[in-house]
C-alpha cells in the first residue's frame, strides 16, 4: 500500500494554526492527525470535536484522530459528526472494545485500534474484521516530542506479518518520534501509515519537511 504521512496538529503552532496546516498540505499531507486527551486516560489536555470542525473549515485533507481518553464511546459520534475520517480508540481504554470498534464503524467511520508500546500485537486479532488500521504507539502517549521507542520496531514487523497472513488491507499506523532519521527504516518494518509531530511542525520550513518525508517514504 501507498504509504501515507500523517501531520500531527498537536505540535503545530496554534496562534497561525492555518499557516502551519497549509504550508503542510501543500507539501502534501495525506491526512492530519488529531490528538485527544482527557486528562484522565493520559496526565494531559489537548482539544476535542470543535478542532476538528475548524480544520474541515481549513482543508479537505481527510482527518484522523487517536482517543487517548477513558470513555470514547461517548465522543465516537461528536467527532464523526466534526468530519474526521478515520478514528483510533485505545485498546486499554475501554472494557468493550469490540463494540467501541462498531460504533465506529456503524456511524460510516473507517475503525482504527490503538495500542500502547506494552500491549502486545496477538490482541488486535479478535477485532481484524472491523480494522482499517492500528495504531502502534512508539512512544508512552500524552505528550508530543517524546523520542521513538526502538523495540516498537519488533512489533511493526510482527504485526505485518500476522496481518499479511489474515487481513493484508489492514494499515499500520506508527505514532511517536517518528522523522527523517527513522522514518525509512520504520517503513521497510512494514509501517505504512507515518504521524509526524514536532518533526513536521517543528521545522523551519514545514512545506519542505513534508516532502523530504514522504520522499524517504517513497524511497524505503
Amino acid at each position: 500500500m501507498k504509504p501515507l504521512l500523517a501531520p500531527s496538529i498537536l505540535s503545530a503552532d496554534f496562534a497561525n494554526l492555518e499557516k502551519d496546516i497549509k504550508a503542510a498540505e501543500k507539501g502534501g499531507a495525506d491526512y492530519f492527525h488529531l490528538d485527544i486527551m482527557d486528562g484522565h486516560f493520559v496526565p494531559n489536555i489537548s482539544y476535542g470535536p470543535m478542532i476538528a470542525k475548524t480544520m474541515k473549515r481549513i482543508t479537505d485533507v481527510p482527518l484522523d484522530a487517536h482517543l487517548m481518553i477513558t470513555k470514547p464511546r461517548e465522543y465516537i459520534p461528536k467527532f464523526i459528526d466534526a468530519g474526521v475520517e478515520l478514528i483510533y480508540p485505545h485498546i486499554e481504554a475501554s472494557y468493550d472494545v469490540y463494540r467501541t470498534v462498531q460504533l465506529i464503524k456503524d456511524l460510516g467511520g473507517k475503525a482504527g485500534i490503538t495500542l500502547n508500546p506494552g500491549t502486545p500485537v496477538s490482541h488486535v486479532m479478535p477485532l481484524l474484521d472491523l480494522l482499517d488500521s492500528v495504531l502502534l504507539m512508539s512512544v508512552c502517549p500524552g505528550f508530543g516530542g517524546q523520542s521513538y521507542i526502538e523495540p516498537v520496531t519488533g512489533k511493526i514487523t510482527e504485526l505485518r506479518a500476522l496481518l499479511d497472513e489474515q487481513k493484508p488491507e489492514v494499515r499500520i499506523a506508527v505514532d511517536g518520534g517518528v522523522k527523517k532519521d527513522n522514518i525509512a527504516s520504520i517503513r521497510r518494518a512494514g509501517a505504512d501509515f507515518f504521524i509526524a509531530g514536532s518533526a513536521v511542525f517543528k521545522a523551519d520550513n514545514i512545506e519542505q519537511e513534508v516532502r523530504k518525508l514522504k520522499a524517504l517514504l517513497d524511497t524505503a
